[in-house]
């Protein structure tokens, strides 16, 4: 079966799915190169004293999701609402502070804001948790930002609110940076992301 994504910033992305795909058979671009275990930032350090029910477990098989035509669906499905449910608004604006993360308030927030709805969402739509992690990236303008990176047997998938279609993570215009371990959602791995060579670190 073919699926289609559609975006503002990228008109049409035709995955086609032929069975069922492990990170260890397919073909590593599909998937993310992931480097040593990091520190994790500063505001999911914040997030998780303040939300430990959402940062607690851990797996030794994490999941990686079956990506059949119901849950491209729907995945594409849960970005659109909750990128159309958010304002953006700034952590500055919103709490007076930077890298702010919680929950959505008043139905607004930045990027980790919808990152953390969506999570949150699909996991309540019976995604499992250790597909879903929380990933650290730079923009086209070199700022840090915060997308979604959804574990599937085609490939990681992110869900961003800044690009509206949901892409493979090598179809996104960013450089990556570090994301949950699929593992323990407390703690970070690092991402070997060599297609950009000269972009700095994510420091928090």
């Amino acid at each position: 079966m073919r699926f289609q994504v559609f975006g503002t910033a990228f008109a049409v992305f035709a995955l086609t799915v032929v069975g069922t795909v492990s990170p260890s058979s397919a073909s590593p671009t599909r998937f993310m190169e992931m480097d040593r275990a990091t520190t994790a930032p500063v505001g999911h350090r914040q997030f998780c004293q303040s939300n430990e029910w959402a940062c607690r477990g851990s797996t030794s098989q994490p999941a990686i999701v079956k990506l059949t035509e119901a849950r491209w669906q729907e995945l594409i499905a849960i970005n659109a609402e909750v990128n159309n449910r958010i304002r953006p608004v700034t952590d500055i604006e919103l709490f007076g502070r930077e890298e702010y993360w919680t929950y959505p308030v008043d139905g607004a927030g930045d990027c980790e804001e919808y990152v953390l709805e969506k999570q949150r969402v699909l996991i309540a739509a019976g995604w499992p948790k250790s597909a879903l992690l929380i990933t650290v990236a730079k923009d086209i303008k070199n700022a840090g930002h915060a997308v979604l990176t959804v574990r599937t047997d085609q490939g990681d998938m992110i869900l961003d609110n800044q690009v509206t279609a949901v892409l493979p993570w090598y179809a996104t215009p960013y450089r990556y940076i570090k994301r949950q371990s699929p593992h323990a959602p407390a703690k970070w791995t690092g991402i070997s992301d060599t297609r950009v060579t000269t972009v700095s670190s994510v420091g928090n």
